[in-house]
């Protein structure tokens, strides 16, 4: 293999081809599907704050439950190896939306919180991102491409 085809995935500085990245993979993983996760609990039970954040969006109660179905389906497919690019991607899109949404309508702190949903959603989004860089070979069609 030349040094141009060389991705962080093939080599890292301990020579150790795998080891490294899996280990930055799997904590990049559960950082975000437990985040996804432990959030849900607020989502599916209507906790005032949800409610109160999709009625200021205007998307309650549908967006909350849909926003919350795609975030439990993201944090299983994270976890799966095979399909943890597609968990990445939809991680990637919720929390893109969430953080529009704070930028735009909520503000960085929502009720007094100290920013920290906007905190969970930029984790999650960070850490969703480089996971789908770690494993862009296994995206269908164009992952081959993208190495």
């Amino acid at each position: 293999m030349s040094m141009r085809t060389e991705t962080l995935s093939e080599k890292n500085v301990s020579g150790d081809p795998r080891g490294a990245v899996s280990i930055l993979s799997w904590t990049l993983r559960i950082i975000a599907a437990v985040i996804l996760l432990q959030t849900l609990f607020f989502k599916f039970t209507a906790a005032p704050e949800s409610v109160y954040i999709f009625t200021k969006v205007g998307a309650e109660p549908w967006g909350r439950i849909l926003s919350g179905v795609v975030e439990l389906v993201a944090a299983v497919l994270l976890l799966v190896p095979r399909f943890t690019w597609l968990g990445s991607t939809f991680a990637i899109g919720v929390m893109a939306g969430a953080i529009l949404s704070h930028l735009t309508v909520l503000g960085i702190e929502v009720q007094g919180d100290k920013g920290l949903l906007f905190a969970l959603s930029v984790i999650v989004f960070v850490s969703s991102a480089v996971n789908l860089v770690l494993h862009r070979n296994a995206i269908p069609l164009i992952g081959r491409r993208l190495a």
